[in-house]
């Protein structure tokens, strides 16, 4: 499954990603030829990393290195077209450069072979572009909790309360944390910054107030009941 993502600038300059949701993990081999230094696995590292100290790079941060190099300098408020090619239909809006980026940057983090981002891969089979900070949620919850109705089904026990989805995204909290440190040792612009703390505040909304954000769900599936 592949995703193309089209930037397109006000003086038609454009940028074309194509992301492989199942690609392969890229190579040290490539990785010492071609990496940035903020790529090094003890760089900004996470402070729940669970990687062996013999891993030499951060599998995240070579994943997003190409996109810090092109949007390192632009500046966040500007407006571009975003185009997104999946295999089901195509998306296009007319958007801030850095919720454009925010999507791609989670598209791209999602399927990366870092071991907590990748919890989030189920969402990123299903990406859903531009999505606001209320879709996010009722995405993670509904996966999350099919993901519970099958651990019951195999005789293990679900976890209804969803307190493993709390510890995940606290998880994740602390992982957008260091990429933030990361990226921002490397940035001239705020595109890549403001992408990625949009990003972080979706997670910390499910940490700190997933009781609330469930009662708006509440209050959207009752409709005319309340």
């Amino acid at each position: 499954m592949k995703i193309d993502y089209v930037f397109e600038f006000s003086d038609s300059t454009q940028l074309a990603y194509q992301v492989d949701i199942e690609r392969p993990q890229i190579t040290d081999e490539w990785a010492d030829e071609n990496a940035e230094e903020w790529t090094r696995l003890e760089h900004c590292q996470c402070a729940n990393c669970p990687l062996a100290k013999s891993e030499k790079y951060c599998p995240a941060a070579l994943d997003i290195q190409r996109l810090v190099a092109d949007f390192k300098s632009q500046p966040a408020f500007q407006k571009v077209d975003v185009k997104v090619t999946t295999p089901e239909r195509n998306y296009s809006k007319h958007a801030g450069l850095e919720e454009g980026l925010r999507s791609l940057m989670g598209l791209v983090l999602a399927t990366s072979k870092c071991p907590i981002l990748s919890e989030l891969k189920p969402m990123a089979q299903h990406h859903m572009p531009f999505a606001s900070s209320d879709e996010f949620i009722l995405r993670n919850v509904s996966i999350y909790l099919i993901q519970q109705h099958f651990e019951m089904r195999s005789g293990r026990e679900p976890d209804w309360a969803m307190k493993g989805l709390v510890d995940r995204n606290k998880r994740l909290q602390l992982v957008n944390q260091a990429l933030w440190q990361r990226i921002h040792t490397v940035c001239e612009g705020d595109s890549n910054l403001k992408a990625l703390l949009s990003f972080f505040s979706m997670a910390s909304s499910v940490s700190f107030s997933l009781e609330s954000q469930m009662q708006k769900l509440k209050t959207v599936l009752d409709g005319d009941n309340n």
